[in-house]
């Protein structure tokens, strides 16, 4: 069994998050720190990476003052609490074809996490592409969520977001 390691190449990477309310949704992007990529005999069999939460931007946004107003919510406690938690990280557990079994840690808080990752690779580089839903209230961000608050009408936020995950990495 031949294993091989590849360095995730952060200025390579991105991490867009697309979250979802009543009256629309909201999109940005968090900086990748680090983190490794293994293959084991050509396929994906393990890895982590690691998030910077404190590099959280929001894309959709135009006007300066209401962006700034975002950033700064996601960064507080009803969100990501960044002053506490400057990081999230994701571990991947078992991989079977294509589907990925994975422990993300939000806040501190971690909780299991499936989905299908595409792989390429020469000798060289690997890119690796996902989409992971997640429910946000597993990592106690209940802001404007149904499932705690009444009567939100059309300030509801969806409990579920999406981080589409592309990774570039280089063989160590």
């Amino acid at each position: 069994m031949q294993h091989k390691i590849f360095k995730i190449v952060p200025a390579q990477s991105r991490i867009t998050w697309i979250g979802r309310k009543v009256t629309g949704s909201h999109d940005g992007t968090i900086d990748l720190k680090d983190g490794e990529l293994i293959l084991s005999n050509g396929n994906l069999a393990g890895g982590s990476f690691i998030a910077d939460t404190t590099s959280i931007k929001v894309l959709d946004i135009a006007d300066p003052a209401t962006n700034e107003q975002m950033t700064g919510h996601l960064a507080s406690e009803d969100f990501f609490s960044i002053q506490k938690y400057p990081e999230a990280k994701l571990d991947i557990i078992s991989v079977k074809e294509k589907q990925v079994d994975a422990n993300l840690t939000i806040r501190g808080i971690t909780h299991r996490v499936n989905f299908e990752a595409l792989i390429e690779t020469n000798e060289t580089f690997l890119t690796a592409s996902a989409r992971v839903v997640v429910d946000r209230t597993k990592y106690e961000m209940k802001f404007r969520s149904g499932n705690f608050f009444q009567n939100l009408g059309d300030t509801l936020i969806y409990n579920d977001f999406d981080l589409i995950i592309t990774l570039t990495a280089k063989a160590a």
